[in-house]
């Protein structure tokens, strides 16, 4: 496809999409429709800037100019039938989908939580079965004890009260319960190496010391790391065994739990053994029955670590699509900086109308708008990059089709 062509099809699809959604073309259902169209998503860096300005300009139009502009150009729209919004969910079974979301306790939600969040809501929704909102709280040193109450009441409103909150501190003896079966299978061991001479190992692609104990071994030392008259924190770590020689270095017997001793919010000092995101996430994945899962494509080598366990164990891994980032120029996303602002009195609250949370923002919207966006974003893995402004008005238009009747 050349440039010629692409622009001419670009402005065929973003009237199409502007026509159908109140004036307002989307870049990821133009896209979604473009490569339908024969573009590869490797070309996509050479051709975004002018599809940016396509799109700009279809949105500058009367809703009444985009209609009859493009019945002079729809002729140029392939006959092939182009998907907008959400795909088939590959695999799934009516009534039996299970999906997740997994926040940390560091703040409630903002419009980037919403974006992805809403994606996997939708796909229960239309398939039936079972939608988490996981709170994953294993860190103790990063824990914000109001966002326990901001995540339920955000999920609250956004997912129609339809979501089952899960908090993982409350499920220590079931990721305990793994390690060691891990451990009994050989498949994990408890390495006392200091952390420089380990990140040593794995550049060199060696094994350390501590790889070649028996289960027997490792399990002492394991009961160990519960034992405040041994091990203190930094002194052990549990990983699994993987492949020293894998061309991943993140991929190289990576920590599942370590000792933390600072107090948690919830669970105070009851526990000084913490399950990491390697251990906690399959394990909560495999209890829960997980089928499938969107999350955010810099989680990639995460899902790879994760799916070594599920092999090991047995199980078969839930079918996994990723999300590109959001780059929403004039805001930014970020829970941690937002409860900074707060403490340092910047904002008045959570529900500051200068910030970009659900707080906020439902003050304004229903959340069926913001259902409706996270349709037409569909599942791409490529980064997008959209302007405040134009952010809301999309967000705008979507809201007054639901209040219209518009969206169900």
């Amino acid at each position: 496809m050349n440039k010629k062509n692409l622009v001419k099809k670009s402005r065929a699809y973003a009237l199409k999409n502007a026509v159908a959604y109140n004036g307002k073309a989307q870049q990821g259902s133009v896209l979604s429709a473009l490569f339908n169209e024969g573009l590869k998503k490797n070309k996509v860096k050479d051709y975004i800037k002018d599809i940016s300005k396509v799109i700009k300009e279809v949105n500058s139009l009367s809703h009444e100019e985009q209609k009859k502009e493009f019945e002079k150009l729809k002729k140029d729209i392939s006959k092939r039938k182009v998907r907008e919004g959400l795909p088939d969910l590959p695999d799934a079974k009516k009534g039996k989908v299970v999906m997740r979301i997994a926040p940390s306790p560091s703040g409630a939600f903002h419009i980037g939580h919403a974006m992805t969040a809403c994606i996997s809501f939708l796909f229960v929704q239309r398939y039936g079965g079972k939608f988490y909102v996981r709170i994953e709280d294993t860190n103790p040193d990063n824990i914000y004890k109001l966002a326990y109450n901001l995540i339920k009441k955000d999920s609250d409103w956004l997912f129609d009260k339809k979501a089952k909150i899960i908090i993982q501190s409350e499920r220590m003896e079931i990721y305990y319960k793994y390690a060691e079966k891990l451990i009994k299978l050989g498949h994990a061991y408890v390495c006392t190496c200091p952390g420089d001479d380990f990140r040593k190992c794995v550049k060199l692609q060696q094994d350390c010391p501590c790889r070649s104990l028996n289960p027997k071994e490792n399990k002492e030392r394991w009961e160990m790391m519960f034992d405040v008259k041994s091990y203190k924190s930094g002194d052990a770590v549990l990983r699994f065994k993987s492949d020293m020689t894998h061309k991943n270095p993140a991929m190289r017997d990576f920590p599942l739990a370590r000792i933390n001793e600072t107090p948690h919010p919830l669970q105070k000092k009851k526990y000084r053994v913490w399950p990491l995101m390697n251990l906690a996430v399959p394990v909560d994945d495999i209890e829960m029955g997980m089928t499938h899962i969107v999350r955010a494509k810099e989680h990639i080598d995460a899902a790879k670590r994760q799916k070594m366990i599920f092999k090991v164990l047995g199980k078969k891994f839930p079918w996994t699509g990723f999300l590109g980032r959001w780059h929403i120029k004039g805001l930014r996303l970020s829970a941690s900086e937002i409860t900074k602002g707060i403490k340092e009195g910047k904002y008045s609250g959570w529900g500051d109308s200068k910030l970009p949370t659900i707080q906020a923002l439902k003050k304004k919207y229903k959340p069926q708008a913001f259902w409706k966006f996270a349709e037409n974003i569909g599942l791409s893995e490529s980064d997008k990059i959209i302007d405040k402004k134009e952010f809301f008005e999309l967000l705008d238009a979507q809201d007054e089709k639901y209040l219209k009747g518009g969206i169900e």
